[in-house]
């Protein structure tokens, strides 16, 4: 039986992250997440970071987002999961393997890129490609949206699940500025079926065309980058539960302070 093919090629991806010299996305996320950790009344001692982080948080012990996670089972009560799950080829095997470090009540956050990201550069790049060449070529990983990866939490047997979304918009003075960026930030292609050679001059130069007349603001390209946050917490016997159907004592009416009216036939 052959194996699934794998979608991104990890050499490529540690060797555009050892590239990369601005942090700007990572910084957002980063910030997302402290706030969102600020509002668990909860002192967490044992955290982990689980992808291409620094130590944001005081005696976080930073785990590489190998295929296999590194990791002793139900030994944290923290784990986050760091810009990683949008070039992962198993996400929902990253989300299962960080719940078990966790100890029971013990808590997972993620942030990674959302399906909104790029969806300009992806748009002009794929236009330009078939008009130019006749064909496409995979450019830019196939991130997940936010109904699909809150799924993920309950398949992993999360407890609790919450999965949120922002959105920031960019501008650039072009699109090979917009790229330049994107090599900076270590976001570049890591696709295992991506182009093996270099793409023709013209191709790019159809994308910015293209880029220019669909996708501008007073003379600059926009760009956007949407961060997905996920939460859930390992199950324990400690925590609320859902009541059973039909056990509540209070009708919705009574509580609104309104009057029910039945439907009609």
């Amino acid at each position: 039986m052959q194996n699934t093919p794998l979608l991104t090629d990890r050499t490529a991806l540690l060797r555009n992250r050892s590239r990369a010299r601005d942090r700007f996305l990572h910084e957002i996320a980063r910030d997302e997440l402290l706030d969102r950790l600020s509002l668990v009344n909860r002192e967490f001692k044992d955290p982990i970071i689980i992808g291409p982080a620094d130590k944001f948080l005081v005696g976080a012990q930073l785990i590489e987002d190998a295929e296999t996670l590194h990791v002793t089972p139900a030994a944290h009560d923290l784990a986050i999961h760091f810009m990683a799950l949008h070039w992962a080829n198993d996400p929902v095997g990253q989300i299962i393997q960080s719940a078990r470090a966790l100890r029971p009540d013990g808590h997972f956050q993620a942030a990674c890129l959302g399906g909104q990201t790029l969806h300009e550069l992806r748009s002009c790049l794929a236009q330009a490609e078939s008009e130019v060449t006749g064909g496409l070529s995979p450019r830019i990983t196939p991130m997940g949206e936010i109904r699909d990866l809150g799924a993920l939490l309950q398949r992993a047997g999360l407890a609790l699940p919450v999965a949120d979304s922002i959105t920031i918009k960019t501008s650039y003075q072009s699109v090979y500025h917009l790229m330049r960026d994107l090599r900076k930030f270590g976001e570049t292609n890591a696709l295992n079926a991506r182009l093996r050679r270099p793409t023709q001059r013209s191709v790019f130069e159809r994308c910015a065309e293209l880029y220019d007349q669909t996708f501008s603001e007073d003379g600059k390209i926009i760009a956007t980058f949407e961060f997905l946050f996920l939460s859930g917490w390992a199950p324990s016997a400690d925590q609320p539960k859902p009541l059973r159907p039909g056990s509540a004592t209070t009708r919705l009416a009574d509580a609104l302070k309104t009057t029910e009216k039945p439907l009609r036939d």
